[in-house]
């Protein structure tokens, strides 16, 4: 079966041009029209990605009247699509308005199908890019829970399995390392569940001497114990209707996981020096960075709570695991200390970026955040250094002397210096090169460099 072709529309009432067409793009599926409406219609139609317009058409043929309507209802109808614009020598400023009003490029006749050919396969190509930017953005944005930055599969796996699991009420277990943003993911199984308009109830388990734990846990009644002056409300009460997020869950101590395995069985909680039963309605989400495994194993932790808790497991993968989330949670965090300390760090140099991508970030998210913000704050110039990040830079291969390869790093660091201080605006950025914008797009593609979508 034959690959399909893709649409390219041409809107020429020249006869003998669109025999040259039909010469010159063999492997697209024209779509040939002579007049602004038959075009319009078309492209309705097929909704090509690309399509050449003249501008001077009947019954304006010495004008631009015609090609320009055509234009402003074509990017009406898809404002992503490439529109080309082919006029005389003698009317370049038409041209220049055209592509003011919205189209990609233009070229002046005669044809030069070399130039032309080069013209609409870099239209094309920008095309498909911004379609796939477009489509990760997408599915970011529908994956991604507040606070959770990535588009890494492991990480995109996760947010799927929460999205999954937040609307069914069962026990959620949690397992990474420290500073993988645990927390952030039981919120969002909160927030995406029926209980998102209940408490949200946080306690860290290893945070609090086990003296007071169960009272923590329980609640107490007064004078249940010395110091107890007034009756307290326990963590899980407060909870009820909502949820009670048990974080390093395996540093609870045996006897308070007796109690917590009572009150999963029953749903019914009784407070230090009370003789009352509190029925409380609560969804438990838990997480550790320890293995629950080896302290079953060892009797640390008990087998049956265990089974409680793990109604659902969800492993968080570690930073290492995601290497195309580095840099991209880097300039996220690089943008939110900018505007905390009101600084203009543009970027990262190319060997904080090298620095970045080799650390092995054992402290994961919580470690690469607090070395932007050091760096931000401590940063002397527009980009960072691994200094600045406290990284030790990778070892640098020795710098060719061969001129052309100087050339190279040097056009690659002015690009990637433009487009930071355009803040990401390819136009803009463009304008500071003093180059067209589709040359920009292809010098980015030809260095390799990463373009924010």
């Amino acid at each position: 079966m034959s690959e399909k072709k893709t649409a390219l529309l041409i809107l020429e009432d020249d006869e003998g041009l669109r025999r040259q067409y039909r010469w010159a793009f063999p492997e697209y599926d024209l779509v040939l029209a002579e007049t602004r409406e038959e075009a319009v219609a078309a492209f309705r139609r097929v909704m090509p990605p690309v399509a050449i317009i003249d501008l001077g058409l009947p019954p304006d043929p010495d004008g631009v009247s015609e090609g320009l309507a055509a234009l402003g209802a074509m990017r009406e109808a898809a404002p992503d699509a490439k529109i080309i614009v082919a006029t005389g020598n003698e009317a370049r400023e038409h041209a220049l308005r055209a592509v003011e009003l919205g189209a990609y490029d233009f070229y002046q006749k005669p044809i030069d199908i070399d130039v032309l050919r080069i013209i609409v396969t870099r239209a094309l190509r920008l095309y498909e890019l911004e379609g796939e930017n477009r489509r990760l953005a997408a599915v970011a944005q529908t994956a991604r829970v507040e606070g959770i930055i990535g588009n890494s599969e492991p990480m995109l796996k996760v947010l799927r399995s929460i999205e999954k699991i937040a609307g069914a009420d069962v026990a959620v277990l949690l397992l990474g390392e420290s500073g993988t943003g645990k927390d952030l993911l039981a919120r969002a199984v909160h927030a995406l569940s029926r209980r998102a308009n209940g408490p949200f109830v946080a306690i860290n388990c290893a945070a609090i001497p086990e003296t007071l734990l169960e009272s923590e846990l329980f609640g107490h009644e007064k004078g249940a114990f010395t110091g107890a002056v007034k009756q307290t409300i326990g963590k899980i009460e407060v909870a009820s209707g909502g949820t009670l997020f048990l974080d390093e869950i395996g540093d609870l101590p045996l006897p308070m996981q007796v109690k917590l395995l009572r009150f999963l069985q029953d749903h019914v909680i009784e407070r230090i020096g009370g003789r009352q039963s509190v029925r409380v309605d609560v969804r438990v989400v838990c997480a550790t960075h320890q293995d629950l495994d080896r302290l079953m194993a060892t009797g640390k932790f008990r087998e049956d709570l265990y089974y409680r808790l793990n109604e659902v497991k969800i492993s968080v993968p570690s930073l290492r695991d995601r290497d195309s989330d580095v840099v991209l949670l880097a300039t996220y965090f690089l943008r939110i200390f900018n505007q905390q300390f009101d600084r203009k760090v543009k970027g990262f140099s190319s060997a904080a970026l090298a620095a970045v991508k080799a650390h092995p970030w054992r402290g994961n998210v919580r470690e690469l955040e607090n070395r932007v913000k050091r760096g931000v704050i401590m940063a002397d110039g527009p980009l960072l250094t691994a200094g600045d990040l406290e990284l030790v830079e990778v070892p640098a291969h020795p710098v060719s002397l061969d001129l052309r390869e100087a050339r190279a790093r040097a056009e690659r660091e002015v690009i990637q210096l433009a487009i930071a201080e355009s803040g990401g605006s390819i136009s803009a950025a463009a304008k500071l090169l003093g180059v067209s914008r589709p040359t920009l797009y292809d010098l980015v593609k030809e260095h390799g460099l990463a373009v924010e979508a």
